[in-house]
């Protein structure tokens, strides 16, 4: 039996056939019961005649004329219908009783019209039997038809159930659920000394994707780089599709050197550019993976901890691969423990911002401080802003974080009339619409002159979103505000971002500051950045100084401001405001 045809389809045909059979056997055996009844009838008839014609002879021994009065008194007696008397034989359809005289010589025949009621019967109820066989027998064969048509549907239906549960309906991959027991059941079965390595695949900004090409387009598109994957897998690896736009590999008996090169086969497979519904498709992928049983011995712990890599990995940029390491799982319960936390210190205010000075190339005097967001935790103690911030911006709580430090920076410059006060953005306030509107809000009721502030940004923000960025910072800009773009040399340091967009200040990396003890050349690259930035009107802010000779050489090359420990560490505002007392008072004296 084919599987998912019903099990009546095994027992309809020769139930079929048996009551088929039966109807047979009980017509046969009713027309043969009946035959003898009628037999049985017949020779009661005839001995009652015979008995009726020797008594007859008893009385009067020549009976060669007999009357119609006496055929009647026989037909009486001995049962039988339409008995005659004739000298000469009857036709051959009618039963016979021959007459003798006393001598035995025949003087006539008796005859009448045979009975039998029996197979009469039997003979009129059998168009009725073969009309209930055949029909019996149609039924099943139409039974037969829909119960196999129907077994064909159910089959069809649960190999498509099977599909849906254990088969990606678009790439034909198998899915999660089948992978988790595949990995379950070769996990288990293991040689001792046999290596597995677990390969997660996530599609960056995959969603970006499929805004832009429709399901079709993107299904054309993961078919594509499934096809590229499989090009580059080992001959017993395994590719499964978990997700929309995550992937796994499993790959049998191998080494951490063969899962890392397959790992980087992937992630270049995947960046090649694919033409899709006359689109160019630029993708990346985040991938991390983990070894057994190196890094787990389960099916469990080697799934959990591949995608603790694969988050290391978009967390740390696309395109990256990365190992497993022990340290992955307590960052991820840090990040957790904070994505916990931070709703509740946001509702507490348990947030403060401190304030670090920035002073003037020159003369080394106060011209701004830049504001920066501190979080004491009752238990953690100082949780660092590099720690908490990108967990608020998943979190979706950068928003709240953002709008807080900017009206506490407002309100506390109004201690400060002659300095500016420098506020990190966020990529999230950059993209949210309402960011303009929040800030010339805040400058209206703080009544802080738009001048006095500067809103420092990024490259990164530039990189992923550059036409949003644009309109946001010239909105920005039309405020009064001034912009400065934040870390530069630190990323891709685009000159097209210098001429396009509207920013007021450069604020140059700490890495190069630091790199003045050793290398001659960081030098030269801060005195091309200063004049660069002089080229195009911009102000130059050198933060990260922390001695007098770097000091020196940072003013030889020109810079406009500089901030770091050598001039003030973070601090609360009433610190800066002793700070700023005992200058004025320096000032003063001397």
């Amino acid at each position: 039996m084919r599987r998912g045809e019903p099990v009546i389809l095994r027992l309809i045909a020769p139930l079929a056939l048996l009551v088929i059979a039966a109807i047979a056997v009980c017509a046969v055996l009713g027309f043969v019961l009946a035959r003898q009844a009628d037999d049985y009838l017949e020779t009661e008839h005839r001995q009652a005649l015979r008995g009726a014609i020797e008594a007859l002879q008893a009385v009067s021994p020549d009976l060669a004329q007999v009357e119609p009065k006496l055929i009647h008194i026989l037909e009486r007696a001995s049962g039988l219908k339409g008995l005659r008397f004739d000298p000469d034989p009857p036709e051959a359809d009618r039963e016979v009783q021959p007459l003798s005289d006393r001598n035995g010589r025949i003087v006539g025949w008796f005859s009448w019209e045979p009975e039998r009621p029996a197979t009469a019967t039997i003979l009129q109820l059998l168009p009725f039997a073969i009309f209930i066989a055949l029909g019996l027998g149609g039924f099943a064969a139409l039974a037969m038809w829909q119960l196999s048509r129907l077994g064909s549907l159910l089959a069809r239906s649960e190999q498509q159930v099977h599909k849906l549960e254990y088969l990606d309906p678009v790439t034909g991959l198998p899915n999660r659920q089948h992978m988790v027991e595949i990995l379950e059941r070769e996990l288990a079965d293991r040689p001792a000394g046999q290596t597995f390595g677990l390969i997660g695949l996530d599609l960056d900004a995959f969603s970006d994707v499929k805004d832009a090409l429709g399901e079709s387009g993107t299904n054309e598109l993961v078919r594509e780089i499934v096809g590229r994957l499989r090009d580059v897998m080992p001959a017993n690896a395994m590719l499964a599709r978990l997700r929309e736009e995550r992937f796994a590999m499993v790959l049998r008996s191998a080494d951490a050197a063969t899962v890392l090169a397959t790992a980087e086969a992937a992630r270049d497979a995947v960046s090649r550019a694919a033409w899709v519904h006359h689109q160019v498709i630029q993708l990346s992928a985040s991938i991390g993976y983990a070894m057994a049983p190196h890094d787990a011995t389960t099916r469990e712990e080697l799934m959990r901890r591949a995608k603790f890599a694969v988050r290391t990995a978009r967390r740390r940029g696309k395109g990256l691969v990365v190992a497993f390491t022990d340290g992955m799982e307590s960052d991820f319960d840090d990040r957790q423990f904070i994505r916990r936390e931070l709703p509740r210190a946001l509702a507490a205010r348990a947030f403060d911002v401190h304030y670090q000075p920035i002073v003037k190339a020159d003369s080394g005097a106060f011209v701004g401080v830049e504001a920066l967001l501190r979080w004491q935790h009752p238990n953690r103690g100082f949780i660092p802003p590099a720690v908490f911030v990108r967990v608020a911006e998943e979190a979706g709580l950068m928003d709240q974080l953002g709008e807080f430090v900017l009206r506490r920076a407002l309100t506390d410059a109004a201690r400060w009339p002659g300095l500016y006060v420098a506020v990190n953005l966020s990529p999230v306030q950059v993209r949210d619409r309402k960011f303009v509107e929040l800030v010339s809000a805040v400058l209206a009721e703080t009544k802080i002159e738009p001048s006095r502030l500067v809103l420092e940004i990024t490259e990164g923000v530039l990189i992923d979103d550059p036409l949003t960025a644009k309109a946001r910072l010239q909105d920005l800009r039309a405020l009064g505000i001034r912009l400065a773009l934040d870390d530069f040399g630190a990323g891709y340091s685009s000159l097209s971002y210098l001429q396009r967009l509207p920013f007021d200040k450069l604020k140059v990396d700490r890495g190069f500051v630091a790199a003045l003890d050793h290398s001659a050349n960081a030098g030269v690259i801060i005195q091309a950045i200063v004049a660069l930035g002089r080229a195009l009107g911009m102000s130059v802010l050198i933060e990260g100084v922390e001695t007098e000779e770097q000091r020196v050489l940072l003013r030889l090359a020109g810079c406009n401001e500089m901030q770091g420990f050598l001039f003030a560490r973070p601090a609360p505002c009433e610190a800066i405001d002793e700070l700023l007392a005992d200058r004025a008072v320096a000032r003063f004296a001397s």
